[in-house]
């Protein structure tokens, strides 16, 4: 027998199984209540609108070829001209030239890695942090630090000399629902500064609000103070999959154009180019849809976001927190120190038929063992109440056990 872990690259070691990937099977069970995946509901998906536009596309021959064909790197013009519309609608002015098309916001955490992060390199992120961003950056085999606070700007890294990234959700976090305030923002940009870091923005649940006003995006804060895109040190990385549908995979990177232009070769050397076919049909529907659908969306997860936090004061014990989004898909519990959210969840599966994603894995440092993620949009109310009781009921035995 091959020996193959001993043949592969040493950046095999940092790739890892994603506990979310794995939690997702147990949505073909129907007694299961899962609060697992970061995951829309279908029922909201624009069934009709995709599929008038794959068959108005495909009807028309001239049309058909190019959709069928090989394309451009940077992806299809008009999708990343409507790109740039919308990025000025929040505050950043931007060309088409600005913009790589990717498939989902996912490759393009992996293509900012690949660009900016070699082996010993420092990342700084939030703790915790979106675990798909550390699964595509594990593998180009970074040093973890905290992302600089008011007051530690000049704080030592690690990997002391070499390169450093920063990595940021400023907008209804994953996994914590929380978001940077406009204060909050700018101290990290002034910090970013000081340090000459690269900032990557992930932007995948902006347009998921449902109080308050909306914030402009760190890109738009720093090409104002820096005279435009071009002097910006934000890479801003935005997503259908929340506001359209995952399934056709297209996400976009907005940066400055030499940063653009290195991340097309990444893009050539990787798969080519995203699916043409499923770029124009993106075109069509966010044109037709986008921004209108959206009311909708936040009606629903709203509603949706009020029923879980409703279940939690009602059912959770003395001694579990929980964080109060403003938008998003999530809800962040923080339970007595002593509780394993991780060994708790066979139980909550075989005991409550509940399903969750344990908190260890959103922390680079591989803390935060009593915190868990609750998702939200996915399940409709009366059995978001359910849930949340089961699971109360369960921490309850579990707390007594261990007091």
């Amino acid at each position: 027998m091959t020996d193959w872990d001993s043949l592969y690259a040493p950046r095999a070691r940092g790739m890892m199984a994603s506990e979310i990937r794995e939690l997702l099977k147990l949505l073909d069970r129907p007694e299961i209540i899962s609060f697992a995946g970061g995951i829309p509901d279908p029922a909201l998906f624009p069934r009709a609108a995709l599929a008038d536009a794959f068959a108005r596309i495909l009807g028309d021959p001239a049309r058909a070829a190019a959709a069928l064909q090989y394309s451009a790197s940077e992806g299809y013009l008009p999708l990343r001209e409507w790109i740039a519309a919308y990025m000025g609608g929040l505050g950043v002015p931007c060309s088409p030239d600005h913009i790589l098309i990717t498939s989902g916001a996912q490759q393009a955490l992996d293509f900012v890695g690949k660009l900016f992060v070699a082996p010993g390199d420092t990342v700084l992120v939030a703790r915790p942090t979106y675990l798909g961003a550390l699964q595509a950056l594990n593998a180009y085999e970074p040093l973890y630090a905290p992302l600089p606070r008011p007051g530690d700007n000049n704080a030592p890294l690690p990997g002391s000399g070499k390169r450093a990234l920063g990595y940021v959700m400023p907008d209804f976090q994953n996994p914590t629902g929380l978001s940077l305030d406009l204060a909050a923002r700018q101290q990290l940009l002034d910090a970013a500064a000081m340090r000459g870091l690269p900032l990557v923005e992930d932007a995948a649940y902006e347009a998921l609000r449902y109080d308050g006003e909306a914030l402009p995006p760190l890109l738009a804060l720093d090409a104002e103070q820096s005279g435009g895109i071009d002097g910006s040190r934000v890479l801003f990385c935005g997503t259908f999959s929340k506001t359209v549908v995952p399934g056709l995979r297209i996400g976009w990177i907005v940066a400055p154009r030499p940063v653009i232009r290195r991340l097309v070769l990444i893009k050539q050397a990787s798969d080519l180019h995203s699916g043409t076919l499923n770029q124009m049909v993106l075109h069509e529907v966010a044109s037709a849809l986008l921004p209108a659908s959206l009311t909708r969306l936040r009606e629903v997860y709203a509603r949706r976001r009020d029923a879980m936090l409703a279940a939690l004061a009602a059912h959770m014990p003395p001694g579990v927190e929980w964080t109060k989004p403003a938008g998003g898909m999530f809800v962040w519990l923080t339970l007595p120190s002593l509780i394993d959210a991780g060994g708790l969840l066979p139980r909550a599966i075989a005991e409550a038929s509940v399903a969750f994603v344990p908190g260890r894995a959103f922390h680079a440092d591989g803390g935060g063992a009593n915190t868990l993620r609750l998702n939200f949009t996915l399940a409709e109310e009366g059995r978001i109440a359910e849930g949340v009781r089961r699971l109360g009921n369960l921490l309850s035995r579990e707390i007594a056990g261990v007091a």
